[in-house]
């Protein structure tokens, strides 16, 4: 598929006098909106199984073999399987905050329990992700998951990944430490919920206050979160009585830091592929312009399928349709492409790989960085 590369300038410039019909493509792909919950299920049950008795290999390959020789190889290949697989296990996070309230309740329940609570991401991190969604707020202050990259200097790309070191220390402080001061402060409880209890890209993101209703949900999956943190904490310390035969072997710690690192590093390759990158934040985008700078990646599925999982390669799609299921996307992206006609801006959302998008964000942020507007 022939993949175009325009500047920012003819990115800006030319939507305008683009035209995308949202009902024209409704009724393209109308019968996809449609959770299965048959694959919804084996999906993250298998993905889930298989990942964590590799995670486990990781720390014991004795279980498969007594040769020291094949120890290292069983480690190496069990760390990149079980990561690979918990991160898509993790993905389903974007799946439930999609589907309508009151649906799914037993797969959202069973989800936070084997995924959310113990990978420190309980699903009301990711409500916020829904601005992100809304039209007015799309690429502006309000769209804490939205940095214009493309404009500014190349060194905040770096800032940006280097972060992924940080993330998982900073999710159990968040979750073993700040949690229970929480319940002590008021003032820091505010100050947590507003800097500190969301999945987004930009640190200066402040999210809205709750809803009764929402804080409920919040206190609840915290405070099992935070359980779960010190649970984790003493078991790798503590051996004795009825609970802890034993203490987790001394590089466990280890083996979970770097786990996180490699997750939360493909999350922030995959994020900085998902758009372009390239409005300032003055002034609300159409709808064209919000499509234009995402990006499909129709291409080499199971490849694409790794690094961006539960559907994530179609993100363009994902943005005209939030609600569609992620396991739909790939035959309603072949269906627009067949049916929508020749000069739709959807047409213009597709790219050949990751590193094509990536390389072009860090060739615009070098190009344009020192004379934008938005650079500091």
């Amino acid at each position: 598929m022939q993949t175009t590369n325009p500047s920012i300038a003819d990115e800006l410039s030319s939507p305008a006098a683009e035209e995308f019909s949202l009902s024209e493509a409704r009724s393209i792909v109308g019968e996809f909106f449609t959770p299965n919950p048959w694959i919804y299920w084996p999906d993250l049950l298998l993905s889930w199984t298989v990942g964590i008795v590799c995670f486990q290999l990781v720390d014991f390959p004795e279980w498969i073999t007594a040769d020291a020789a094949w120890r290292w190889p069983i480690r190496i290949v069990a760390f990149v399987i079980s990561s690979l697989l918990i991160y898509r296990c993790s993905l389903f996070i974007h799946e439930l905050v999609h589907i309508r309230a009151g649906e799914f309740s037993l797969f959202r329940l069973v989800w936070n329990t084997l995924c959310g609570i113990p990978f420190l991401i309980p699903s009301f991190v990711y409500y916020t992700h829904l601005d992100h969604h809304r039209r007015k707020h799309y690429g502006t202050k309000e769209d804490g998951e939205y940095i214009p990259l493309a404009r500014l200097p190349a060194w905040q790309i770096l800032f940006y990944l280097s972060q992924i070191v940080f993330i998982p220390a900073l999710a159990v402080i968040r979750f073993g430490l700040l949690t229970p001061l929480t319940w002590f402060s008021p003032r820091l409880r505010t100050w947590v919920h507003q800097h500190a209890s969301s999945m987004i890209m930009d640190p200066t993101y402040i999210r809205p206050l709750p809803t009764q209703k929402t804080l409920r949900i919040m206190r609840l999956q915290e405070f099992l979160t935070f359980l779960f943190v010190w649970f984790i904490g003493l078991r790798t310390v503590w051996a004795g009585g009825i609970l802890f035969s034993e203490p987790l072997p001394a590089t466990f710690l280890l083996h979970v830091y770097l786990s996180g690192v490699f997750i939360v590093g493909i999350n922030a390759l995959r994020t900085l592929g998902a758009h372009r990158w390239t409005h300032l934040g003055d002034s609300e985008m159409t709808f064209v312009e919000q499509l234009l700078d995402s990006v499909n990646y129709p291409g080499k599925p199971l490849v694409g399928g790794l690094w961006a999982p539960i559907g994530l390669r179609f993100h363009a799609l994902h943005h005209v349709f939030p609600t569609m299921p992620y396991h739909a996307l790939a035959e309603a992206h072949r269906r627009l492409m067949r049916d929508l006609p020749a000069n739709s801006p959807y047409r213009r959302c597709c790219a050949n790989s990751l590193r094509e998008v990536i390389v072009t964000l860090w060739q615009r942020a070098r190009e344009n960085g020192r004379t934008s507007p938005g650079a500091s």
